[in-house]
């Protein structure tokens, strides 16, 4: 069984130890670089019988082992809180201190090194870093309709696989006791979720790497082969991410003022608008995400003119990180907002110890780590919004992105059994169709076969991390003194890490 130093070796990096290089014996399946003299790559066939050896070296039965030793996870938070803005803190706390669930969706960083004892597969590749059923909803693809994809990329990097299958599993396990449904139900949407994971990684080792590239989730795709309830589910939330246009946003959001500019409507602490030495360097900042942006998107903006700049809270475990508003605005008022978010190190190199591979180093170098979070986005989304960007200024790491494209999801927790065992599905679909664009997915698939073994494992897993979590949950309530509140339940409950 690899140790933890082998299981973190990267695959794109040749070492000795590397579980990658063993697992598929043999020179050829590196892809090549440019310049690079040609030689053959190994086939579908000869990955998969790798994976499958590897079965030997890295049972599926070992993935059900949690190592969890001595641990101080809520050290961890204060470390990520000492970076943030200080008179935000609390509110963090309090929208953590909402649920198991909000607390579990704002401790990535804690799992992340939980996992980082943990044995696991060995096969690195893009990953999303935060992969809970929250982070999955509907977004306006370049033509403006609406796909079902992941929708966070904060923490996304390189890592092993199954690291964003065990989140993704003890989310559906924590949404599934935070309503009390039954045991039961709970489970099968777990063993669901993998059996679907396993069922579609399949599937694409039947596809050219083209071909998986190019497919996407239209959300409104098979809405007449679902049952009923969970068409109803899926038909209401289309309509309400439909609505959540940017148009619309500002209408709520700004007012105009006697000269014709549009404002930001402030909303203190959730929505302060920025000093006016801050407003002064914002068209600095603007020219910087401009460089890092499409040409069309670059011509696009010549239509618009800097209008405000607000500070605006996100999220739960975001709470507290350097994240704002821009509003523009053209000559007959039609408004654009953006979003700028702090983009830090990923919580799967910093806490779960997984060296990055030379290529994504250069890019955090020369673009800091919203250059990261961008380039992983494009890897891992079918379609990405066309307005991504990023910059470095004034010490801090930044993305940027469209504000309320479209932009929603599904409450998992107001879900009935049925509706509540297809969203997990769907979830772990999009989640496969994710990772296959790595040629190592087809590795993963051979080792992780038809997904009953590696479910049951992933199953005690995720309900041993559930239990986990829920005591760090009730110690960090203890010691925050933060009691949930209508407000922050009512932030947290929200099916977007956006608001």
């Amino acid at each position: 069984m690899p140790t933890r130093a082998q299981n973190a070796a990267m695959p794109f990096e040749t070492s000795a130890t590397n579980p990658i290089d063993r697992a598929v014996d043999s020179p050829h399946f590196v892809p090549a670089v440019p310049n690079e003299r040609w030689h053959p790559l190994d086939s579908v066939a000869e990955r998969l019988e790798a994976g499958r050896r590897l079965r030997s070296r890295v049972p599926r039965r070992s993935v059900a082992q949690m190592t969890a030793g001595r641990r101080d996870p809520l050290a961890i938070l204060d470390e990520q809180n000492a970076t943030r803005v200080p008179e935000l803190v609390p509110l963090r706390a309090e929208r953590m201190a909402a649920s198991p669930f909000a607390f579990y969706r704002g401790t990535a960083a804690i799992m992340a090194a939980d996992l980082a004892a943990d044995v696991h597969s060995g096969i690195v590749m893009p990953a999303g870093g935060d992969a809970h059923v929250a982070n999955f909803g509907f977004y306006a693809s370049p033509q403006q309709t609406l796909v079902f994809d992941l929708n966070d990329f904060d923490e996304a990097a390189w890592a092993p696989w199954d690291w964003d299958l065990k989140r993704l599993i003890t989310s559906v396990i924590i949404a599934g006791q935070a309503t009390g449904r039954s045991e039961e139900a709970t489970s099968a949407a777990a063993l669901g979720a993998v059996r679907a994971y396993s069922v579609t990684l399949r599937a694409s080792t039947r596809l050219s790497p083209r071909a998986r590239y190019y497919q996407h989730f239209d959300a409104a795709a098979g809405l007449e082969s679902l049952e009923p309830e969970s068409a109803r589910a899926l038909r209401r939330a289309i309509r309400q991410a439909k609505r959540r246009t940017g148009e619309r946003a500002a209408k709520k959001l700004t007012t105009v003022d006697p000269s014709g500019r549009l404002r930001f409507v402030e909303h203190p602490p959730t929505m302060v608008r920025s000093d006016p030495e801050m407003q002064q360097r914002v068209h600095h900042h603007f020219r910087r995400y401009l460089e890092s942006a499409n040409t069309d998107i670059r011509l696009l903006m010549r239509n618009y003119a800097v209008s405000d700049f607000a500070r605006r809270v996100v999220g739960v475990g975001s709470v507290g990180t350097r994240c704002a508003l821009l509003l523009l605005q053209d000559g007959d008022q039609h408004p654009l907002i953006l979003q700028s978010k702090e983009a830090n190190r990923s919580v799967l190199e910093q806490y779960g110890k997984i060296p990055q591979p030379r290529v994504l180093r250069e890019t955090v170098t020369e673009h800091g780590q919203g250059g990261r979070v961008v380039a992983m986005q494009r890897i891992l989304q079918s379609v990405s919004d066309p307005f991504l960007g990023y910059l470095r200024g004034e010490g801090v790491d930044v993305y940027v992105r469209q504000f309320h494209d479209m932009k929603g999801g599904i409450d998992a927790e107001t879900l009935e059994d049925e509706p509540f065992l297809t969203y997990a599905q769907a979830c772990a679909v999009t989640l496969a169709r994710a990772h296959s664009q790595s040629p190592f997915s087809v590795i993963a698939s051979g080792y992780v076969g038809g997904g009953r073994a590696l479910g049951e494992a992933l199953l005690e897993w995720g309900h041993a991390y559930a239990a986990l979590s829920h005591a760090d949950y009730e110690k960090f309530v203890a010691v925050a003194g933060a009691a949930p509140t209508a407000a922050a339940s009512t932030a947290t409950t929200a099916p977007m890490h956006t608001p």
